[in-house]
């Protein structure tokens, strides 16, 4: 997922119930259901719009980005916090994720060398006050129980907050910015550790950062290799039911911060197999990536997908279809 642009085996005898079935009951334990829909305001004014495409179905997590640009924005400078912050005190049971970037110039393409010496840096806090301040920005505007999905996507190859040029001490950087941010006075944050599926540049179990430090387990997982089918999604190594497993494991809730349609392009099945396995695993929120090739409400490019998703999600459907209540151009 880029900030720059903000940015099993299963069968017929064994599907588990529709996730229509999960929206009533107690919001303790049921899924939160959620998409990314733009990381400023138009994000949570389009969300009504989705609820209403789906049929009613009430939108309970609420998920953005910060801009991992400058410091200043990793702090929590975009004032579209405000409206997120409006949105989750609109009701008790909702769930306002954020995605935090642990490194400024998080897309900028630095080389390993120079990544270990900033992640390095981080081990010895000399960022903690960039965490204190979000920490403080967040307690202030009435989100203390905001969900920290922070540096994301770790194992991967990209952003400037990975891993793999020294996991050791990426762990140590963890731990210093949960640290630092728990030390404010009145925060209930969750910390959410969500990588890629799938192996990538580094295993992620070798930059889990321990169990004191992390609430849930998160992932992201887009219809992409490694995987070519769903079914190879699950029991690849580092895949999804790895991840279900090692959650379980260390007594953490799960969660899948981006999921969306990539590679193999307008691909309902896979849509309706990650639904199924999000039904059959309950994890705390999920949040479908919503924008071309990922999305199925403002991509018009996944028709098919769009249908099995209303479908899927919506109370009984009243002969309404996927091609209506589109969000405007």
């Amino acid at each position: 997922m880029s900030t720059v642009t903000v940015g099993l085996l299963l069968t017929a005898a064994t599907l588990a119930p529709p996730p229509r079935q999960a929206a009533g009951g107690d919001a303790r334990t049921e899924v939160a259901v959620g998409a990314y829909l733009h990381y400023g305001s138009p994000g949570v004014d389009r969300m009504e719009g989705l609820s209403h495409w789906l049929g009613g179905t009430e939108l309970r997590a609420g998920h953005t980005y910060l801009p991992g640009d400058t410091w200043a924005n990793i702090e929590g400078a975009p004032d579209s916090l405000r409206s997120w912050a409006r949105w989750r005190k609109a009701g008790a049971d909702r769930l306002f994720v954020l995605n935090v970037p642990m490194q400024e110039r998080n897309e900028a393409g630095i080389p390993d060398a120079r990544v270990a010496e900033l992640i390095r840096a981080g081990a010895r806090g000399r960022h903690d006050h960039h965490f204190q301040r979000l920490a403080k920005r967040l307690v202030a505007l009435g989100v203390p129980d905001t969900v920290i999905v922070l540096g994301w996507e770790m194992n991967g190859f990209n952003y400037t907050h990975r891993c793999k040029p020294d996991p050791e001490n990426w762990k140590g950087y963890w731990r210093r910015i949960v640290g630092a941010m728990r030390t404010v006075k009145g925060q209930r944050f969750r910390f959410d550790f969500a990588p890629n599926r799938g192996s990538d540049a580094i295993a992620w179990t070798r930059c889990y950062p321990g169990d004191d430090v992390v609430d849930i387990i998160g992932m992201d997982s887009y219809d992409q290799p490694p995987g070519h089918s769903f079914d190879e999604q699950i029991t690849q190594p580092h895949g999804l039911q790895q991840q279900v497993d090692f959650a379980k494991a260390h007594g953490k809730r799960i969660s899948y911060p981006e999921w969306g349609l990539f590679r193999n392009g307008d691909n309902p099945a896979y849509v309706r197999d990650m639904l199924e396995w999000i039904a059959e695993h309950r994890p705390l929120y999920h949040s479908i990536t919503d924008y071309c090739p990922h999305g199925v409400w403002q991509c018009n490019e996944n028709p098919r997908s769009a249908q099995v998703f209303q479908e899927l999600l919506s109370p009984e459907q009243d002969g309404r279809s996927a091609a209506g209540l589109r969000p405007p151009d």
